[in-house]
């Protein structure tokens, strides 16, 4: 089959579902050929056919198109993108609350990636097709820091520095109740949910997972940290915060459903230091901290601090 072309497959009905008899076909899985007919794609006896369900008589002619493939880089797209460092090799850049970092099933478009792809030269294929370029992830709802490689080499080069625990990666965290101690830590190893696949908890089983934090200022129902991630785990800061009482204000996955009203996720990638991968110059970089994030900091009682001056626009 051409990859650029359509394939259309015509076969006779045998009593079967449409999905049963059309897996298998030129490499179509089950799932595949259901969805395709519920596009609207299949016919049968000339007729459109939208459910995988349906039992065409024996005998009866069905044919089934298959659309060309989408190109596997997603496309640039021309949206707002604060740049804080740019050279031949790398740049960081600040992802806002709310986009998702590379494209997947449901956010195909809108992504950093097509945002990256308009605005920076020579991504393309860099790390993988869908996601050229980026060394390490921030979750949908986290604003703050990203760290992008414009070529093979710093590709390669950052991920080494990202998986010897060699980058420093600094989050604002706005938690859940006052915390008394002044600083501490997290180790707990995280896994996927057995009960909720689209959860991460606390396993003795997972990976290994440091968090270190230090707390900033306390408000009336809420405290702010400072939070060091040592290792780089799914949803590291907020499956640690929960385990402990204390979940990130906002969160809608694992914090309290009668928590403090704050407008988002209360956790912004802060700072983020690492060493050049060509000049071995040490690089340090702080995200200005977003109006809405400021926002949720007032509800809980926390007022503007020098250090928490420099703002998004």
């Amino acid at each position: 089959m051409s990859e650029m072309t359509e394939q259309i497959i015509q076969i006779q009905g045998d009593g079967r579902r449409l999905d049963v008899v059309l897996a298998g076909r030129e490499g179509l899985s089950r799932s595949r050929a259901a969805a395709l007919i519920a596009e609207g794609h299949c016919r049968v006896d000339g007729e459109v056919q939208t459910k995988a369900s349906f039992c065409p008589a024996p005998g009866a002619e069905v044919s089934l198109t298959i659309p060309p493939p989408k190109p596997a880089v997603p496309e640039a797209e021309d949206i707002p993108l604060t740049i804080l460092y740019e050279d031949e090799d790398l740049a960081v850049v600040v992802k806002p609350c709310g986009m998702v970092v590379h494209p997947a099933p449901g956010n195909e478009t809108g992504t950093m990636v097509n945002a990256l792809l308009a605005a920076l030269d020579s991504l393309g294929g860099i790390g993988g097709e869908t996601r050229p370029g980026i060394v390490h992830r921030l979750d949908k709802d986290t604003s703050g820091l990203l760290l992008v490689a414009k070529n093979d080499r710093s590709q390669q080069a950052l991920s080494d520095q990202l998986q010897a625990r060699m980058m420093e990666k600094h989050y604002l965290a706005l938690a859940e109740g006052i915390i008394r101690e002044d600083e501490g830590w997290i180790e707990k190893p995280i896994a996927r949910s057995k009960k909720d696949r689209k959860k991460m908890a606390i396993d003795p089983a997972g990976r290994d997972a440091l968090t270190l934090w230090k707390v900033l200022e306390r408000g009336n129902q809420a405290t702010l940290l400072d939070v060091h991630i040592v290792t780089g785990r799914t949803h590291q800061i907020r499956v640690h915060l929960q385990s402990v009482g204390h979940p990130v204000c906002g969160d809608p996955v694992y914090g309290h459903p009668k928590g403090l009203k704050v407008p988002r996720l209360m956790l912004h990638a802060r700072s983020l230091a690492f060493t050049h991968p060509v000049t071995g110059e040490r690089m340090t970089f702080f995200a200005p901290i977003p109006q809405d994030f400021l926002k949720g900091l007032r509800a809980a009682g926390i007022q503007d601090r020098d250090w928490l001056s420099e703002t998004d626009s």
